[in-house]
């Protein structure tokens, strides 16, 4: 068993091996042994970051969650660009081509982690939530520019976006699906709501 090796960014290389775990052999075999095994660091290298093993899935959970805000804004960014239905392929195919759908499931396994994140995440799953608000986000630019009809429901389609895509990915623990299945669960939620034209490649209006 390894006895100490000096890491350059602690928190993230347990994080970065915490995953790595959860992917292998998923959420029943992460333990704190077992990230700084595959961290190759002493155990008690984790306790002297975190206060216990609980804190430290809440930090990486929420470590994850913060990564969204540059998918969000480089989403948002993207309306009236391209095609409504491929800019939603590739969000929803970058987020659950991660580690996100494991991530959600150690969540949903844990009371404890869950108990911890109700102060960022007060309702929904966490993950999910924030998700399902950038995709929102990105539904209301979009219907703003007039590709998306006014009296389209954002918010419910933003969460059958997410939860479509979280149970494709799911289903498949260890292989990400392929982009095209992502591209059917997109036309077929956003078929009805897209404005004509929309389907094909556009430019944003001049400002």
């Amino acid at each position: 068993m390894p006895t100490g090796v000096a890491l350059r960014d602690p928190r993230e290389q347990l994080f970065d091996a915490a995953e790595r775990v959860l992917l292998r052999d998923g959420a029943n075999a992460l333990t704190s042994r077992a990230v700084t095994t595959e961290a190759g660091c002493a155990k008690g290298v984790l306790h002297r970051h975190f206060t216990d093993f609980d804190a430290f899935l809440a930090e990486l959970v929420l470590d994850r969650i913060a990564r969204l805000d540059a998918r969000s804004a480089a989403l948002r960014d993207a309306a009236g660009t391209g095609t409504v239905a491929d800019n939603l392929t590739g969000a929803l195919s970058d987020l659950f081509g991660s580690v996100a759908a494991a991530i959600v499931g150690l969540v949903i396994s844990r009371d404890a982690l869950r108990t911890r994140l109700r102060t960022t995440t007060p309702a929904g799953v966490p993950l999910l939530t924030e998700a399902t608000a950038m995709f929102a986000s990105y539904l209301t630019a979009e219907r703003d520019l007039g590709r998306i009809t006014p009296d389209a429901d954002i918010d419910t389609l933003a969460r059958t976006l997410i939860g479509a895509g979280h149970l494709l990915a799911a289903g498949q623990p260890g292989t990400a699906p392929e982009t095209e299945a992502y591209q059917r669960v997109v036309n077929t939620v956003i078929t009805g709501v897209l404005h004509h034209g929309a389907t094909n490649t556009a430019s944003r209006p001049p400002e």
